[in-house]
């Protein structure tokens, strides 16, 4: 039985179940209220019935000793009994009228005997057979002589008794009231509670399976006081933090689609390239000779260009994985002294390119990788050869603001257009679509290059309108950045 009703019990909704222990709890101050009531009344009732039979034995007392009788000293169903106290014992006096005495005076004489004994009044409530319950006090009249008195209490237990009717049928009516507005207002406090759980069952029926699922669901409204706006802003938190994941997650998969699309044709045009140069070099070798070393040159190149962008594909792979395992090799160099080198082999390679270089105020010394840095600045100069024509003017600078070294390349090309900038840094993005790869590179110049900046704790930034291009390689001065430390 307790136990189907403990399961009852949990099975309840909070609301009801804080209801119902509020009610619980009510119900315990209701007793003890009532009991510390009805306690005090009985008190203060048996106080007042003492105090009148305190009262009217004065002048019961007076009476007796004057007159020898309690002649028209009496109440209403009250009893009285007048012993003399002889060797020790009490003995009862013939009463003046047999109403007086109850039918059993045991109660009254062993209260006579007790008070000549003690030699001060005395009181006790007896229960006395055939009459009820009453209060007894005794006196000593005179010497020798003790005065019993009995008052009933049956209205001291009737007033008590209709104080405890009054108190069950009013905290009854309270508590069951108090149970069900009680149930109601909680219910309604708690209503936000159930407008999250919800939300919560929305999103969990929300298929977020797919590559562009998004959490349209909020928990609203403001009802149900701090601690639950406080609870619900939490859980709208939580549900962006999880929307954004879930946006970032699906841009993820979106960037690996794409990279695996892209990586698959740009290595399949060498692969077929490689295969059409070698049934031409079969073919030359079986049939014309002199065309075989061309025939395997061709081949050699192809093959080149794959293996650099194989070469180009594994580093942007360790980048990416650079907290398990990073691709740099860090050493003190001169930032000043490596640009130079890369502006001197610029005008070896692009001589139709005029090049001019700011190397700033000296050395600058950094801790960086210097085959990586390099290679970032080479793959700048390269860019702005390869997407300006001939005749234009290029320039590479060194400078340092405070906590920075700077790196700027820039040219007076065309310019890159607004739609493009923001998608010049990914990965097999071109600017010009129909450039041929020969010319125009596998798009992973500029990918690579921001994440080898990326992994020395810079940036790359971009800085373009039509006639200047700029780019902007922002390095730590102390070195500070996540590979670095």
């Amino acid at each position: 039985m307790i136990a189907r009703l403990r399961r009852a019990y949990r099975r309840m909704r909070l609301g009801t179940r804080l209801a119902l222990g509020l009610g619980a709890l009510s119900l315990v101050v209701f007793a003890v209220v009532g009991t510390a009531l009805t306690t005090s009344m009985r008190d203060y009732l048996s106080a007042q019935l003492d105090t009148q039979l305190a009262q009217a034995q004065i002048a019961q007392s007076k009476s007796i000793a004057d007159y020898g009788t309690l002649s028209g000293k009496k109440y209403y169903s009250w009893f009285y009994a007048v012993y003399d106290i002889k060797d020790g014992g009490p003995e009862l006096r013939r009463p003046e009228d047999p109403a007086d005495l109850p039918k059993d005076v045991d109660d009254f004489a062993a209260l006579a005997s007790a008070q000549s004994a003690a030699h001060e009044e005395l009181l006790r409530t007896e229960h006395l057979r055939g009459a009820g319950t009453y209060r007894l006090r005794a006196c000593e009249v005179e010497p020798g002589v003790v005065l019993v008195s009995a008052a009933p209490m049956d209205e001291i237990q009737d007033t008590v008794g209709q104080l405890i009717t009054l108190q069950v049928v009013t905290f009854a009516l309270a508590l069951l009231a108090l149970v069900v507005f009680g149930r109601r207002m909680l219910r309604r406090g708690l209503k936000p509670l159930s407008d999250m759980a919800t939300t919560a069952h929305g999103i969990a029926s929300h298929d977020l399976t797919e590559s562009a699922a998004r959490l349209p669901l909020r928990a609203d409204g403001r009802d149900g006081g701090p601690e639950v706006d406080e609870l619900r802003t939490a859980f709208n938190t939580m549900l962006e933090h999880i929307d954004d994941s879930l946006a970032v997650r699906a841009e993820a998969e979106q960037r690996l689609r794409r990279f695996v699309a892209d990586a698959s044709h740009e290595l399949r045009t060498p692969l077929m390239s490689v295969r059409g140069y070698a049934d031409l070099f079969q073919y030359a070798a079986a049939n014309a000779p002199g065309e075989r070393d061309r025939h395997l040159a061709r081949l050699r190149a192809e093959a080149a260009r794959m293996g650099v962008l194989l070469d180009d594909l594994l580093l942007l792979a360790r980048l990416d994985a650079a907290e398990v395992e990073t691709p740099l090799r860090l050493q003190d160099a001169d930032l000043t002294e490596l640009v130079g080198q890369a502006a001197d082999a610029f005008r070896a390679g692009h001589p139709d390119h005029p090049l001019t270089l700011l190397a700033g105020p000296g050395p600058v010394r950094l801790r960086m990788d210097p085959l990586r840095i390099r290679q970032v600045v080479d793959n700048l100069l390269t860019n702005a050869a390869v997407h300006t024509p001939a005749g234009t003017k290029v320039s590479v600078e060194v400078r340092v603001p405070p906590g920075t070294a700077e790196v700027r390349v820039a040219d007076t090309g065309p310019g890159i257009p607004p739609d493009d900038r923001a998608r010049v840094f990914d990965r097999f993005y071109r600017v010009d679509k129909a450039r041929s790869r020969d010319r125009g590179g596998s798009g992973l110049g500029l990918a690579v290059a921001r994440s080898l900046i990326g992994a020395h704790g810079g940036r790359i930034e971009l800085d373009s309108a039509p006639g200047t291009t700029v780019f902007t390689v922002c390095l730590p001065l102390d070195g500070a950045g996540p590979a670095g430390r």
